[in-house]
Order: C-alpha cells, then structure tokens, then sequence
C-alpha cells in the first residue's frame, strides 16, 4: 500500500468521526451579523484539543470588532512542523455565517444526516473545510507516525502545514486573514482555502460597495414645491446606473468562469412619512471588478459618473458617497501552477473526472493572502456551484461523498508538496 492509499485508507476509517466534528460545528451558530462568533472558536479549539491539535487563539480587539458591526471575533492558528526545511502549506476556512433566513426543512443548527447530506447553516459554507483540512491534517499525522515501517512508505515529509480558522468573511475578511497576516502571525508559502471540490479556483471578482446619501429637503406633500424631492433624484440616479451597468456588461473577462463586470443596487431607505415629500434617500450598491480591471479606477471612475449626473440633473441635491468595502479580484499566480496541478491530479484520481481550473464572480479572503504574496488555490469540499449546496439559502447543505473525496484530495496534495 502506497503513501495515497495509506492516506485514504485513514480517512474512511475516521469518516464518522469527521462527520460528527463537523455537526459540532454546525451545532454552534455564527449568524454574521450579528457575528459573535468567540464561541465558535472557542468550541473549535475545543475538538482540535482533544484530537491532539493545539490551536493558538487569536482575539482581534473589540475596538476593530465593533467598528465592523460585529461583537467577537477570535481568529486560530494551528501549527504542524513535519520535518526542517520544505515549504509552509496554509489552509483557510471561514466560520462566520450569513443567518439561516426561513424556509427550512431541518434545524439550520441541527447537523442533521439525511439521505447521505449533512444540512445546517455552513454546512457547505464553509465549516465543512474546518472539517476537510483537520482530517486531511490528522491524515498526514497518522502517515508520519508509520514512516520507516513499510517498504512502500516514501522518505518522512518535511515542512509545515497550518490551518487558519478566521471569522470575519461575510465583512470583508480584513479582521479575519487580513488580521493575521498584517499582524506578522503567518507567512505560508502557499494557501488552500475553502471551495468545492468539482473545480481548482484561482482567481475571483473584486467587489466595490458604496452608500449614496442623496439630501433635498423635505415638505409637506400638499405644497411639494416648498421642497427638494431626494426619492426623485434616486429614482433618476438609479435608472442613470442601470443604464451604465447595461454598459458594463458588454465588458468580457478572460478568465473561464467569470463573465463580465456588473452593478446591483441592494438597499434603498429613505422618506420620513406617506405625506411628506422625502427630504433624504439612502442607496448601497455593489459594483463586480473582473480581474483585468483596476480596482482604483473603477471606484474613481463610478464616483465621477454618480457625481456629475446629479450635478447636470438634481443640482440642489446634495451627494455624501462612503466606501464601505473595496475588495480587490484575484487574478491568477505563475507561482501557484505546481499546487493547481498537485490539486487537479489527485481531484481527477478521486472524483473519476477531470477537474477544471476556473474562476468564480464571487469575492473572497483568499485575496488578502494573494495581496500578501502568497500562492494559492480555492478547493475544498462542496458540489458543483453555490447553488447546488442552497449555500446562504434555506436546507444548506453538504454530501457526505464530497466530503469524504475532498478529504482524500487534500491529504494527497498535502502529501506530495511536504515529500522530498
């Protein structure tokens, strides 16, 4: 029996055990917001202990916290030297959550095991690489300990492998991996972080998310000409923006797996009362960078297009625009081939299938590690799209197979960049 078989044949001795440290997880909520999520970490430093993993805490404080709307945030790191020498292989998931909504059929914090699926809220998002990458970790361990008693067992593995736990993905993830890494507590040579198995992921969209506060003046509706209707202005600003995002769409990405830039409005507030001419109106919107783009630019070139269409057409309307998150894209790394190719050879193996290297719109943390120069890759366990899992929707959930297989992934991965 080779290192690979040795490694899956663990892996699907341990399945149940890795089931229920998953369910633990989902067990313990992290609805962001309104993100208290300590407890979660607190929990998961908990099960890594007593598998034999010692996971340093990381409390980001509470000034930070608060600033970002949320309550708690404690970030882990747990630490595996194998041998000197060999390069430092990180693997990230994040814990915080978006909250389960209605609709469901089983308890969002249930864990429970239905027709081969495991559903809660981050069953599949992302607690389930909390789960992929401890195994694939306790894995490379129990290989370890058998080095030198078998023939076919390769030279010991030298290097490092560090799982990095964070919580603060739903706000942008500067507290969570971007905290670690500003804060000089890990430089990896390379990332995995958390995706879905059916696919290598190397790049991703930034995002550019504004609030427009658009200020007239307010009047009773039976004298509407004493006033400055803010709500008018919006209403004309937003058909302004549908008209340049309709613009922005004709824009193709080259990277498989991303279309093209685009532009959502997603929150509107504003008006006081049915009678009263609305005197101020509030607008967030979310603009997509494709990875060709820049990200400065883009938001200088919206922030010019928004300030002179209400300048030409509401200029007694006054304008306050404030970033509330600038993420930047992901583009592909030369740097990563050898990870994406290790990932992709051992996907193929497992899954029967050829496993394509894409890109995804969404944003992620894995751009602060790619800002940080870090090599890496997004794989971990889940189907083939968000859709598929009901990820941020109702009846989330996670196929026991896919876990299993992305396990087996992992470990190999892991493996083979550790083995002289």
């Amino acid at each position: 029996m080779n290192a690979h078989e040795q490694l899956d044949a663990w892996i699907a001795a341990h399945l149940d055990e890795q089931v229920r440290f998953l369910q633990a997880l989902v067990r313990v909520p992290t609805d962001t917001p309104p993100g208290d999520n300590a407890p979660h970490a607190e929990k998961t430093a908990e099960l890594l202990a007593a598998m034999g993993l010692v996971a340093e805490a990381h409390p980001v404080p509470a000034e930070a916290v608060h600033a970002q709307g949320m309550q708690s945030i404690t970030n882990l790191i747990v630490r595996q030297r194998f041998g000197e020498g060999g390069p430092t292989l990180a693997l990230n998931a994040h814990g915080d959550v978006v909250p389960p909504g209605e609709g469901w059929s089983q308890d969002p914090y249930g864990g429970a095991v239905v027709d081969g699926k495991l559903y809660g809220r981050a069953a599949a998002v992302s607690k389930s690489d909390f789960a992929t990458y401890t195994f694939a970790l306790r894995a490379l361990l129990a290989l370890q300990s058998l080095q030198g008693q078998g023939p076919h067992l390769r030279a010991a593995l030298r290097g490092a492998v560090e799982l990095h736990f964070t919580y603060d993905e739903e706000f942008g993830g500067e507290l969570g991996p971007g905290w670690l890494l500003r804060q000089g507590l890990t430089k990896p040579d390379y990332l995995i972080a958390a995706g879905f198995g059916y696919q290598v992921v190397t790049a991703h969209n930034g995002c550019l998310q504004m609030e427009l506060t658009l200020e007239g003046l307010s009047s009773h509706a039976a004298y509407p000409e004493t006033g400055i209707d803010a709500l008018q202005a919006a209403v004309d600003l937003l058909q302004a923006l549908y008209h340049h995002n309709a613009a922005l769409r004709l824009q193709r990405s080259e990277v498989a797996g991303i279309s093209h830039p685009y532009l959502n409005v997603g929150r509107i507030e504003g008006g006081t009362n049915t009678n009263v001419v609305p005197g101020r109106v509030t607008l967030r919107l979310d603009r997509r960078i494709v990875p060709e783009e820049d990200e400065a630019l883009v938001e200088i070139e919206l922030r010019h297009f928004i300030e002179t269409h209400l300048r030409h057409h509401h200029p007694r309307i006054r304008l306050t625009m404030r970033r509330l998150l600038l993420a930047r894209s992901l583009r592909p790394d030369p740097r990563a081939r050898p990870l994406v190719q290790a990932v992709q050879r051992h996907a193929e193996a497992v899954f029967g299938e050829a496993i394509p290297e894409c890109g995804t719109p969404l944003y992620t943390d894995v751009r602060l590690y790619g800002a940080a120069g870090v090599p890496a890759v997004i794989y971990g366990a889940g189907p083939r799209s968000v859709l598929e899992s009901n990820a941020k929707r109702a009846d989330e959930h996670l196929r026991l197979d896919d876990l299993h297989k992305a396990t087996r992934v992992v470990a190999r991965t892991l493996h083979d960049f550790l083995c002289p």
